[in-house]
């Protein structure tokens, strides 16, 4: 088949990119990988700042697709070669898809927090991470101790696979803190009489409705917040964790237990990524994303013509700004089809 523009992820920066291309008059062939389209907004439940749904922000999306939009899904692509001004993108079978230009959409992965041993991840059964939590707000399900028990006190560590040199990720993912305190404030919503404890070593909310939000969870819903590294986490007899941290605003070091702990995991590139940049020759920074031609002036183009990026896959951002970016990139890739005639 052959398309004028060919999108790489099926994520919200992918579906965005897709449709506002098809808007645009281009014929457009999305990839995805998975069974379904949706990437990481399909396995959330409510969004930070508002709470809204997530389903509503997909099905928006979903919606804004033409029918002209070529969906190929449970695509895994093999190779890719360029002949002028033409890519064709092989995919399982060695079926080609061929376009003018390619959007590389492909997102980002969670950090494995079983990295993390110290935190006890996939070794104490009242250690979660913070999507396996959304999965358990999605689901509608109770949350519970591993023997079924209503929790007196959650603990929330931030931070994880983020910011630390240990895992070699010394960067922010930029929307764990705030996801921190909207999990907190739902835990809170569920079990009111539950105690909330934010572990956290900077608190950065960023964007608009963020820093109201840390105060609304402070004042309206009494969720603790210490500032202070989580060094150390154990199981005690009756399964419930012990916590060794230091509060760092008063220089003390402490110890509490919890009886379910939630870790909050960072972005890391995701590996579909590294094996397309591997494939077209594109570059990546000392923290694995990859780079585009100019962070200010052309940060959707690549130094290769006809190859954009959009979205996450340059570095931890919002669903906010990956759609905003997905327009901009699709705006870039119009001009080139341009200028190629």
């Amino acid at each position: 088949m052959s398309r004028e523009v060919i999108v790489i992820g099926g994520g919200i920066a992918g579906i965005t990119a897709a449709s506002s291309l098809s808007e645009s008059g281009s014929r457009v062939t999305l990839l995805e990988k998975e069974k379904y389209i949706g990437g990481h907004v399909k396995k959330w439940d409510r969004l930070f700042p508002s709470f809204r749904p997530a389903n509503e922000v997909l099905d928006w999306a979903e919606k804004s697709m033409s029918s002209d939009i070529e969906v190929l899904k449970e695509a895994t692509i093999t190779s890719i070669k360029r002949e002028g001004d033409k890519f064709t993108v092989y995919i399982q079978n060695d079926e080609p898809v061929t376009g003018k230009a390619i959007v590389l959409a492909t997102g980002y992965e969670l950090f494995d927090a079983r990295k993390k041993e110290e935190y006890g991840y996939g070794i104490y059964d009242n250690v979660l991470t913070s999507a396996d939590l959304e999965a358990i707000f999605r689901e509608g399900k109770k949350i519970v101790t591993a023997d079924g028990k209503t929790p007196r006190r959650v603990g929330i560590v931030h931070c994880v696979g983020s910011r630390d040199e240990k895992v070699g990720n010394l960067y922010c993912s930029k929307v764990c803190c705030v996801t921190g305190v909207k999990q907190a404030i739902e835990i809170k919503q569920v079990l009111p009489g539950t105690d909330v404890y934010g572990f956290y070593m900077d608190l950065r909310m960023f964007d608009r409705h963020f820093e109201e939000l840390y105060f609304e969870a402070q004042q309206k819903w009494g969720i603790n917040f210490i500032r202070g590294r989580v060094s150390e986490c154990a199981e005690n007899e009756d399964r419930s964790i012990l916590i060794k941290t230091e509060d760092t605003l008063t220089g003390k070091p402490l110890k509490m237990t919890v009886d379910v702990l939630i870790l909050l995991v960072g972005f890391i590139p995701s590996v579909e990524t590294n094996k397309l940049a591997s494939m077209l020759g594109l570059q990546t920074g000392d923290d694995g994303f990859l780079l585009s031609m100019d962070e200010h002036t052309q940060d959707n183009n690549t130094a290769i013509p006809g190859v954009f990026l959009t979205g996450a896959l340059k570095g931890p951002t919002s669903i906010i700004n990956s759609i905003a970016d997905a327009r901009s990139t699709a705006l870039q890739v119009q001009v080139y089809l341009k200028s190629i005639g």
